[in-house]
């Protein structure tokens, strides 16, 4: 329910001070946030779905507090969003209007005004507006959010999200990251993905903690914000330690948390030579928000991600001697409650007994801990007789100094089904060479058969190797 979602913003129990949330230097009180976001309530009460321009900004905040306490479905879109895209998100959820548009998009003087070529009303988010927050009750059948997935296989899929499955993963990781209301967390990650928007917005408000939300994750901003918790993806801590002064500024934070890919084995360690502490990651998906992840007191290893959070239980299928590895499937409060207008893929992500079936190649270690090897779809390779998980034989070529970036396929081959193939960028090394220090490294079967450089690999907006394109060259 919203009241329980909200409660530390909307029963005062967090300590209020004017600079409770920042965005790129902009900053107000939760009091003022809770003002802005009432007057929006009001404005959007009755309406069957809301889409937020989802920019870095206060009034992205202040307009999904604003659908949450209203009890409205919040739809964010990704402000770089093509007119496509941005049509079918639109079309598809049914969003009656759009709010924070861009300048030029709303009316004069606060009027709304039309979103582009959709044809949906763009109403404008104003931070001096104050009311009062409504009290309602939420209809539990109606979504918080509906999240929009990438795309990979099709369209994008809406993700209906309740409030109670975001207080849940909320209420967890709280619970494993010993996240209190003394923590000032730092983010600099997009608002229209769980990492950014319900971890980093919402769970700041949850807690009761500060947000220093740094416009974008330079590692200058990171280091430059004196906070105890920071998030951020595999790219953000890259970038940081290229930059050793800033990192080493970044020793007297509590925890600094990877998430939302795999954080490569190299990163990892020099992130902990660097600022003397060794990084938190964790597992999810727009479908189960997080599940599983490393604990604030428990041991952190590269490539692990962790514990399933209270109450989540988590299993692996299909596995199969010769690897030890399966597709992680999951159930618990913290899951979705289907794609909007799909139900024959609802039906479809889901096991008969009820598990979500996440599409990710998972081992787990005898303590319980969960390694994450790659999506079913690319990153499991059958090669020889053998299960192998495309992102063991990725760290393994990461850590060779040589080599900056890798991502590995399975291509068919006559003999072994799939052969293991290496795309790499490096310098100063050899295809045999690398071919030999993962044999070192790991089992024999697990060895690239060839090897192919780059100067970069494709990647996606979030910074994950497209491996489709790969394939083709």
């Amino acid at each position: 329910m919203t009241a329980a979602l909200l409660s530390s913003l909307t029963d005062g129990a967090a300590a209020d001070r004017p600079d409770a949330l920042s965005f790129a230097g902009r900053t107000l009180s939760r009091e003022d946030l809770l003002g802005a976001a009432g007057a929006v309530a009001h404005r959007i009460s009755g309406a069957e779905c809301v889409a937020v321009r989802a920019t870095a900004t206060a009034e992205t905040a202040a307009a999904v507090v604003g659908g949450l306490l209203a009890g409205v479905p919040v739809v964010p879109l990704p402000p770089d969003a093509g007119p496509v895209e941005r049509r079918h998100i639109l079309r598809d959820s049914g969003a009656e209007l759009v709010l924070g548009g861009e300048s030029g998009q709303a009316g004069q003087d606060g009027e709304a005004g039309e979103d582009g070529d959709t044809g949906v009303a763009s109403v404008p988010v104003d931070l001096r507006e104050r009311a009062d927050h409504p009290e309602r009750t939420v209809d539990p059948d109606r979504p918080a959010l509906i999240l929009y997935t990438s795309g990979t296989t099709g369209a994008p899929k809406g993700v209906l999200i309740p409030h109670d499955a975001i207080a849940a993963c909320l209420d967890g990781l709280a619970d494993v990251w010993q996240w209190t209301a003394e923590d000032t967390l730092v983010h600099g990650l997009p608002l229209f993905h769980v990492h950014g928007l319900v971890l980093g917005v919402l769970g700041a408000l949850r807690t009761g903690c500060r947000l220093v939300h740094t416009g974008r994750p330079t590692p200058e901003a990171y280091a430059s914000a004196g906070g105890s918790l920071y998030f951020g993806v595999p790219t953000v801590w890259s970038r940081v330690v290229r930059d050793p002064g800033a990192a080493r500024r970044l020793a007297g934070a509590r925890l600094l948390v990877s998430g939302s890919a795999a954080l490569p084995a190299p990163v990892f360690r020099e992130l902990e030579a660097l600022t003397g502490q060794r990084p938190v990651e964790r597992y999810g998906m727009t479908e189960t928000l997080i599940t599983v992840a490393a604990r604030a007191d428990g041991e952190r290893v590269p490539g692990r991600v962790g514990v399933p959070l209270p109450g989540t239980r988590t299993r692996l299928a299909a596995v199969e001697d010769g690897g030890g590895i399966g597709e992680l499937e999951v159930s618990g409060p913290t899951l979705f409650s289907g794609y909007l207008g799909r139900p024959e893929e609802t039906a479809r992500a889901h096991t008969a007994d009820g598990w979500f079936r996440t599409g990710d190649i998972a081992a787990l270690d005898p303590d319980g801990t969960h390694r994450i090897v790659g999506r079913a779809s690319t990153d499991l390779i059958k090669s020889g007789g053998y299960r192998i998980g495309a992102g063991e034989v990725e760290n393994a070529l990461l850590d060779h100094p040589a080599v900056a970036e890798a991502a590995v396929v399975g291509l068919p081959h006559d003999d072994l089904g799939q052969e293991i193939v290496a795309y790499v960028v490096a310098d100063g090394v050899t295809e045999q060479a690398l071919i030999d220090f993962v044999a070192g490294q790991l089992s024999v079967h697990k060895r690239p058969r060839r090897v192919r450089f780059l100067e970069a690999l494709p990647r996606n907006a979030m910074g994950k190797p497209q491996k489709k394109l790969l394939e083709g060259m």
